[in-house]
């Protein structure tokens, strides 16, 4: 449920910053943080609350969140377009290897039906701890670009900083996943 709300926030927030409604994007924005936060905490602490359908859809809300507001606050001049399309090209990249080992760890015979159940599960991709570092970078980004039309500081010096800084964790995230490949998925056996 928790999932299913940031999903339907990510439209909301996208055309709030492109209406440039900065302050109520800004508000939307952390009720969206707050989601996540509870659904996390929630998996963690309560083990009759955790699903194989939530383990799915938290990391696509995520994405799909991350991607709209990437892309919308482009939209607004206040990240620039070459680091949006680093961010969403990783994100992309990192999709289609999911959907690979998917296929490759599917026993035979691989059905459609099989491969997207998401309580059949074949593989876990662990992220890489730069990737976890690169993931809090980036919501700091997003949560700073949408404060900057708010707090008047969208020319700031520190705003290009977390650009480069920004777009160096998404690389070297990009890097560690295909450095490591094989060691950052795990099959779960006996499926």
């Amino acid at each position: 449920m928790l999932s299913m709300t940031r999903i339907g926030l990510a439209p909301v927030l996208g055309y709030l910053i492109i209406e440039e409604d900065f302050n109520i994007a800004l508000g939307v924005f952390a009720l969206a943080g707050l989601t996540d936060l509870l659904d996390g905490f929630i998996a963690r602490n309560w083990a009759s609350q955790k699903s194989a359908l939530g383990s799915a859809l938290d990391p696509l809300a995520d994405k799909i969140l991350i991607s709209i507001l990437y892309v919308s606050l482009t939209y607004a001049d206040l990240i620039p377009v070459p680091l949006t399309y680093m961010i969403i090209s990783r994100d992309v990249m990192l999709i289609a290897a999911v959907f690979y080992i998917r296929y490759r760890t599917l026993p035979t015979p691989r059905t459609l039906s099989k491969y997207f159940n998401p309580c059949y599960a074949t593989a876990r991709l662990k992220p890489t701890f730069i990737s976890k570092v690169n993931t809090a970078v980036q919501l700091i980004l997003v949560a700073a670009s949408l404060a900057a039309p708010v707090f008047n500081y969208a020319d700031s010096i520190y705003l290009q900083i977390l650009w480069c800084l920004t777009a160096f964790t998404t690389a070297a995230s990009a890097y560690s996943y295909y450095h490591y490949g094989r060691k950052t998925v795990q099959v779960i056996k006996g499926r």
